[in-house]
């Protein structure tokens, strides 16, 4: 969700009028915050997930699942019954672009301390009791990354047509305009993102770092992770009711919100536009930011030379100016006539419209103005999963993988053109088990000028790019190591956790969850994206056509709600029990832990249930 602000929305034309204006003083606003809080250091690591969910109505009479368009009112409620009357209440909850979506958060961010990864998974449980408790009768809440007969007749409920010619916001042949959020900003979003390209659409957790160098460290370091765990979370493999060739949506939303005009992706000489714009705003980062990454920078990057020109006057350093300067190459999306004129020094509205409409990979998010928030970094191409457990598990996964990153200033770096081709693959079917990654080789030894940002790197810059650094390998070699390749993600994690003092119960639970992830790598637990195309093959009514008919979609459905309400479980639990760490003895997770992990595997593991 990016920036909500209320008023009076602007059509596209009105909208470019003032698109210099926000341009001019979007970055105004940024050379004040960066001035303000460029020598803040020691802030409190702190972190947190955001996890949408959908609001389906299971029909058992006609066995027809639907997308439930009151998403609306369920928010309201939520934030009536909860922060509205305790600010802080233990989650949050906030809209989403479908109106069939609502998103939840932790109430506030997690901390520092290894023990917290110990309440991720109960929060998220409280977040699914807390909403399904104010839903209708044969009404559930799910967390699956999309829904398979999305844009197929009758997929919502009240049935909503959609409206091509007439006039509306989307103009879509398959998506209703009521299906997307009443929040203006989503509606205009949409009917500017086809007005500006000039044709309809076709398509054939936040981590607070220590200071802003530690922040943009960590944004080039987890960028070249986005691919890996794309892959791993994988869990879209159905669109409009047909199955695909792809296990993730991540392409199909960058193709849904390209605004870019015939001219700026090349299909025409410039003439009314000025740059020529090589990805969609939904896309993998075009730039790492740190010193460390300036050499592997490869892509071409298109900059507004004026505005480049405008931040290094200001005091901001080459690397951070083109990335800035790159993201405003864009217009904004979304403008609200009450929001156009705005005080600089202590309001930052302009700056996000940029900021918050380009949807990469990675994020890099200086504090608001005036506020106790440091400098964040925010990774995005994570799939969400079926169930609290697995949730939790890639969510710590990442935050752990964090953790290690800054404590033994490792340095994943490859080119960025690399990251990109990974990116292609990471989203082919099942990437997990066939796919090959340029990784890293040697981990340990790379660019480490003590995580300053600004400074020259020192250790490498002599040293060629070429594959002696970085090499294919399988996401299995990438997690679990591989003698003479790699010596594996988990293998580095467990060490990390042998030399850092957690309870029993905390440690308990990472491994667990890291057990998951170790299992999903190797393949011995499919992906949920496998889970569901088995399901579909194996359905008595499937016809070997790609088709997911109604009755295929409520089985699915009904099969995906017991699992993640805990009604089913499967024999063989593959990560219910802890491993045995040399001299500790772990006694198990207490019932909601362990009975989670039992979900988890019924939906996942390769022996049926």
């Amino acid at each position: 969700m990016g920036l909500l602000s209320q008023g009076s929305p602007l059509n596209w034309e009105e909208t470019k009028k003032c698109a210099d204006h926000i341009r001019k003083h979007g970055i105004i606003q940024f050379l004040n915050i960066y001035n303000k809080v460029k020598d803040r250091q020691k802030d409190v690591l702190k972190w947190g997930d955001e996890v949408e969910y959908m609001l389906v109505e299971l029909d058992d009479k006609d066995e027809k699942v639907r997308l439930v368009l009151n998403g609306g009112d369920v928010l309201e409620t939520l934030q009536e019954q909860g922060e509205k009357i305790n600010p802080n209440h233990p989650t949050l909850w906030r809209p989403e672009y479908g109106s069939y979506m609502i998103e939840g958060t932790p109430g506030q961010p997690y901390g520092g301390t290894m023990s917290e990864f110990n309440t991720v998974e109960g929060n998220m449980g409280k977040r699914r009791r807390e909403a399904s408790s104010v839903l209708n009768h044969n009404e559930t809440l799910c967390t699956i990354t999309s829904f398979p007969r999305l844009g197929c007749p009758g997929f919502t409920k009240p049935e909503c047509r959609p409206t091509p010619v007439e006039k509306g916001v989307s103009k879509s042949l398959f998506f209703p305009d009521e299906a997307i959020n009443r929040h203006p900003r989503f509606s205009t979003l949409t009917r500017n993102v086809r007005h500006r390209r000039g044709e309809k659409v076709v398509i054939n957790v936040t981590f607070q770092a220590c200071s802003i160098d530690e922040a943009r460290y960590l944004y080039d370091q987890l960028a070249t992770f986005c691919p890996i765990v794309m892959a791993l979370s994988a869990a879209s493999p159905f669109y409009r009711g047909y199955v695909s060739d792809i296990d993730c949506r991540w392409g199909v939303i960058s193709a849904s919100v390209d605004d870019r005009t015939q001219e700026e992706r090349g299909l025409k000489p410039l003439k009314n536009n000025k740059y020529r714009i090589f990805k969609s705003r939904y896309d993998s980062i075009d730039s790492y930011l740190s010193s460390c990454g300036e050499k592997y920078n490869d892509i071409d990057l298109t900059i507004d030379e004026e505005i480049y020109k405008q931040l290094l006057a200001g005091g901001i350093d080459k690397l951070l100016a083109q990335h800035i300067a790159h993201l405003f190459i864009r217009d904004p999306l979304s403008v609200f006539e009450e929001k156009i004129h705005l005080d600089d020094e202590n309001e930052s509205d302009h700056f996000e419209n940029l900021q918050s409409t380009n949807w990469q990979t990675m994020r890099f998010k200086p504090p608001p103005p005036n506020s106790d928030i440091g400098w964040r970094v925010e990774f995005r191409p994570m799939e969400v999963q079926l169930t609290d457990f697995e949730n939790a598990a890639y969510v710590v996964f990442v935050v752990l993988l964090t953790r290690v990153i800054l404590s033994y200033k490792l340095d994943f770096l490859i080119p960025l053109s690399k990251v990109d081709e990974n990116m292609k693959v990471a989203q082919k079917r099942n990437a997990v088990q066939e796919g090959m990654f340029y990784f890293r080789k040697d981990i340990f030894k790379g660019c480490n000028p003590g995580l300053d940002g600004t400074a020259s790197a020192q250790n490498g810059l002599e040293t060629d790019c070429g594959n002696e650094e970085y090499t294919l390998m399988s996401i299995d070699t990438i997690i679990n190591g591989k003698e003479g390749v790699f010596q594996g993600l988990i293998p580095i994690l467990n060490c990390y956790l042998e030399n850092m003092e957690v309870d029993v119960d905390t440690r308990c639970t990472i491994l667990n969850y890291l057990k998951l992830i170790k299992k999903r790598a190797s393949g011995e637990v499919m992906t949920m994206a496998k889970w569901m195309r088995e399901f579909v093959a194996k359905h008595p009514q499937y016809k070997q056509d790609s088709v997911i008919t109604d009755k295929i979609n409520y089985d699915l459905f009904r099969k995906c709600d017991r699992i993640a309400r805990g009604e089913e479980q499967c024999p063989e639990n593959a990560s219910s029990a802890c491993e045995e760490r040399p001299n500790v003895r772990l006694r198990r997770k207490a019932v909601q832990s362990q009975e989670n992990a039992k979900q988890h595997v019924c939906v996942m593991t390769n022996t049926p249930a």
